[in-house]
């Protein structure tokens, strides 16, 4: 159910509120949170959850003050990582910083379909092939990035890096409409 996405996805944001490096991309998150919270009927939650519980998505936990803490099992954050995956996309910014993201990634020939579906998801987000394992884009992308790589188990065999100068900039430019 979309209620049952709105949850998993709340969950694993609080996965990423416990893994967040910063205090600004902590107060992002709850912020978030927050919001998409009071958007689910109280009713229609406690459904929800006790349907999560019995498939085994997610799990509860007893604390000692007799409450109870409920966490994504691993097959439920794999689903909430295959939902988020699906609806990604990275928005421009207002004003472009003129630096370029680069993601450059050397995959074994038995993951072969990894680096087929990591490479189609790169172009689906506006990505550009510079050349066959080196794709490039204008915007800041760190942590959709570090989520693809996640997704598809490929942290050894990815590179990311934010270049200022790039010898094809004009070209670069034109193919993002940053002229």
């Amino acid at each position: 159910s979309a209620t049952g996405q709105k949850i998993l996805l709340l969950l694993l944001a609080g996965v990423a509120l416990g893994l967040a490096y910063s205090p600004q991309r902590q107060a992002r998150i709850v912020k978030e949170l927050q919001h998409e919270w009071q958007k689910i009927d109280r009713k229609e939650l406690e459904n929800t959850i006790r349907q999560l519980y019995k498939s085994k998505i997610i799990e509860t936990r007893e604390n000692k003050d007799g409450t109870n803490t409920f966490v994504l099992s691993e097959k439920g954050r794999a689903r909430a990582l295959t939902y988020k995956f699906d609806e990604m996309k990275i928005n421009p910014p207002e004003r472009w910083d003129c630096k370029w993201r680069l993601v450059v990634f050397d995959v074994p020939e038995k993951k072969k379909p990894a680096r087929e579906a990591l490479r189609r998801k790169l172009r689906e987000l506006g990505f550009y092939e510079l050349q066959k394992s080196v794709l490039v884009f204008p915007y800041e992308c760190k942590d959709e990035i570090d989520f693809i790589i996640e997704f598809f188990n490929m942290r050894p065999y990815v590179r990311f890096g934010v270049l200022e100068t790039i010898d094809n900039d004009i070209h670069l430019r034109k193919v993002f409409s940053l002229v």
